[in-house]
């Protein structure tokens, strides 16, 4: 994790702050609907095949809305050639009014220096891979009021669904669809911690306090790691690896994420992977498959996230909301997930 945040991008960073905190007594939004998402199952792993059918019984998605690719020998990577034919045969498959797309499997999930969800929902960047820490490519969809990201952006939206156990991949879908069923009261913790390069998101931290009408409780720490807490609905912190998630309880719908280098890289050992979060008790997650600096538009924005989830948007929504420069970033976790939605 290379730090790359300069003085005048601190000027822009905190200018944007008052434009992006305003988190208490957000509207009510309308979430993605299960009509609008298709899910993708790889026919050459079983793990994908089993976890799909039993996603979409769950969440009651159309089978017409169900695509079959088949990915031979579960590569971590696919290279642009491979992606584009993939990309091609998802996208004949996809029926009118589908805003969202689920991969259910765990690999691929880069493509080249890009995550999966990266380069299918914005098109494979190739001159980020020329250098991995510059500026992304800028997703018309942050902080949007959309609720139509590919009628309004021509952008549907992605993320993957790990199957590494189907076991935890069904106890995951559990989670995200008793989300939707009753608020309960929960914390959302923002921690700056010792490893300075990894706190470029700390301006951006919502500010502590109860938020009205949601049984919400916002804490900023100055903390390495958090312990012994069970009512977790967020957790962004920056870490290379985070300690201690064992003795964490998350709320049905949480989402966290650790802004590190390498987080994305799922079956990867140098720092942590972003699967930790998920086996942890989280619903969603984020992390980058390359080395991307510490930008921070390059990771989830923690006031843009919360407040777009708050207001009623589901785990996809809220996160790819919250990425101002998403192709290094791979999208994890169950979509649908949407605790405030009504309300």
């Amino acid at each position: 994790m290379r730090p790359t945040l300069s003085a005048s991008l601190r000027v822009v960073l905190f200018s944007l702050l008052g434009a992006i905190c305003a988190i208490h007594a957000p509207a009510a939004a309308a979430p993605l609907k299960p009509a609008e998402l298709a899910i993708v199952i790889n026919d050459e792993d079983p793990s994908s095949v089993a976890v799909g059918e039993y996603y979409r019984k769950r969440r009651a998605i159309p089978a017409a809305n169900v695509v079959h690719v088949r990915i031979p020998g579960k590569p971590r990577s696919l290279s642009p050639a491979q992606f584009r034919l993939l990309k091609e045969d998802i996208d004949s498959q996809l029926k009118p009014g589908v805003q969202g797309v689920l991969m259910v499997w765990t690999a691929p999930y880069a493509v080249d220096c890009n995550s999966i969800t990266g380069a299918y929902t914005l098109g494979f960047d190739g001159g980020q891979c020329a250098k991995t820490c510059a500026a992304g490519q800028p997703s018309a969809y942050f902080n949007s009021k959309s609720a139509r990201p590919f009628s309004e952006h021509g952008m549907r939206i992605s993320m993957l669904l790990p199957t590494e156990s189907v076991e935890k991949a069904k106890a995951l879908i559990d989670r995200g669809v008793s989300a939707g069923f009753r608020t309960v009261p929960a914390t959302a913790y923002y921690l700056a911690t010792s490893e300075k390069a990894r706190n470029t998101r700390a301006g951006f931290f919502p500010r502590p306090g109860r938020i009205p009408g949601r049984r919400v409780t916002t804490k900023v720490m100055q903390a390495d790691v958090l312990e012994n807490v069970q009512d977790i609905l967020v957790y962004q912190t920056g870490m290379a690896q985070v300690a201690k998630l064992e003795t964490l309880g998350f709320v049905p719908g949480a989402l966290a994420d650790h802004l590190t280098s390498l987080g994305g890289d799922l079956l990867g050992g140098s720092q942590m992977s972003s699967l930790r979060w998920l086996e942890a008790g989280a619903t969603a997650s984020y992390g980058t498959v390359s080395e991307p600096c510490n930008h921070w538009q390059k990771f989830p924005n923690p006031s843009v996230l919360l407040r777009h989830y708050l207001s009623g948007n589901s785990a996809i929504e809220a996160y790819w909301k919250s990425v101002a420069w998403p192709s290094q970033g791979l999208f994890i976790g169950e979509p649908l997930a949407a605790p405030y939605r009504g309300r």
